[in-house]
């Protein structure tokens, strides 16, 4: 009975919020306070199991890019897209599409996780596979180091029943994968040694004490996907000696190794039904996702969002830049409450900024004259640095303008932009 008014209520709230624009976690959170064994109840014992995507940076993309290859296989897909990655965005995405007994009929769950909440969130819907991304400097206010994380993704990779999927071209996933239960299977992805040569930063992952035991513990297996070519938006793959070069969301090696994971992970899980020509057209049909690389288009204007949640997703998305911004917004606002990581970062790949927005405007305005990069105004008030930012005149050619924005000012952005929709779609 809780489970059949949790779903009729959290649906009404979910239509208000629609409405109103506001947050996709809000419905999920009032059906976990009606039944709060919402998501055991509805995420049962499904016919091809669990995977929890999770990582430092890539869950959303990856999440999205697993979901589409195995659908494409014939699968239906239960998922949280888009950085629902919370137990309450996690109901509502449930609350989208279960009927009103409350229980998902899809063939497997497909589900991005955060790094922290994952470790509970694995004992109330215990993982069949867990996929690990990266660990990277992410949220240091928030986990003080990226120890603290790698703990945390040991813990919930400790709860896969079946196999771990772990990225071998970071040294820390890699020896997470390592010191795995031996009863478990342990699947690879990985990138090939000239690829990360030619990136400036590597896949930037943390520097940790667990590499110093990376040699400890079992062999990681041969890489079942490995990334042999990245250029822009595209990326070739290695799958059993046969290569294919498919279309990405979004450019940069990171978007890359996200790629390979979900064909990894697919992999796995299809084992001979999967079909590589098959994936690799699932790959290219995708488009960005939410705020991610996304090209958005208001009052005649088109702006390129490329959206900074830590120092290795602000670095990997410069380096990944295929042209100095013509006209650049920059805007971070208390959601990066510490922005001192910023003179870490390589800002090479910009000349100029045109507006610097947000409560965070004075200290990026700071760090760009000390690199020498000029900027043209800064507006801390963020709807009014859109206003002037769209009021600017248009680039050369089919350039579109580019914010670099943090998560909180990425949806705000879409927002002003007039974009309602709520991430995810919950």
């Amino acid at each position: 009975m809780r489970n059949r008014l949790a779903v009729v209520v959290g649906r009404a709230v979910r239509v208000l919020a629609r409405m109103r624009g506001g947050g996709s976690a809000i419905p999920g959170g009032i059906a976990l306070r009606i039944s709060p064994g919402f998501l055991e109840h509805a995420i049962g014992e499904l016919p091809h199991g669990v995977i929890f995507v999770t990582g430092s940076n890539g869950k959303s993309t990856t999440t999205n890019m697993l979901v589409s290859v195995l659908r494409s296989h014939g699968l239906s897909v239960f998922s949280n897209p888009s950085g629902g990655n919370l137990p309450q965005g996690i109901a509502s995405a449930l609350l989208a599409v279960v009927p009103l007994d409350g229980r998902v009929r899809d063939d497997i769950a497909v589900i991005e996780v955060d790094e922290a909440y994952g470790v509970g969130l694995s004992q109330r819907i215990p993982p069949t596979d867990v996929l690990l991304l990266n660990l990277q400097v992410d949220q240091l206010n928030r986990f003080h180091e990226p120890d603290r994380v790698r703990q945390m993704l040991a813990r919930i990779a400790d709860a896969a029943s079946r196999r771990v999927i772990v990225n071998a071209a970071d040294p820390n996933t890699a020896a997470l994968g390592r010191a795995g239960r031996p009863e478990r299977e342990l699947v690879t992805f990985d990138v090939a040694a000239e690829v990360l040569a030619e990136s400036a930063h590597g896949v930037a992952a943390a520097p940790s004490a667990s590499v110093a035991h990376a040699d400890e513990g079992r062999a990681l297996p041969d890489p079942s996907v490995l990334v042999v070519r990245s250029e822009g938006a595209r990326v070739e793959l290695e799958v059993n000696g046969v290569r294919a070069s498919a279309a990405l969301p979004a450019r940069g090696l990171h978007y890359a190794v996200d790629a390979a994971a979900a064909v990894a992970a697919a992999r796995s899980v299809l084992g001979e039904r999967f079909d590589l020509s098959t994936a690799i057209g699932a790959l290219g049909s995708l488009g960005a996702v939410y705020g991610r690389g996304e090209v958005i288009s208001a009052r005649g204007q088109q702006v390129e969002i490329v959206m900074m949640k830590n120092p290795p997703s602000l670095q990997l998305n410069l380096d990944a830049l295929d042209r100095t911004p013509s006209r650049l917004l920059l805007a971070v606002d208390e959601g990066t409450p510490d922005p001192s990581w910023i003179y870490d970062t390589d800002l090479s790949r910009i000349d100029h900024v045109d507006i610097v927005s947000g409560t965070k405007a004075w200290q990026w305005a700071t760090r760009l004259a000390y690199a020498g990069i000029p900027v043209g105004r800064v507006i801390e008030d963020f709807p009014h640095a859109v206003d002037a930012f769209l009021a600017l005149p248009a680039p050369d050619g089919d350039e579109p303008k580019t914010a670099l924005v943090n998560y909180e000012l990425m949806m705000q952005l879409r927002l002003a932009m007039g974009y309602l929709d709520l991430e995810g779609g919950a």
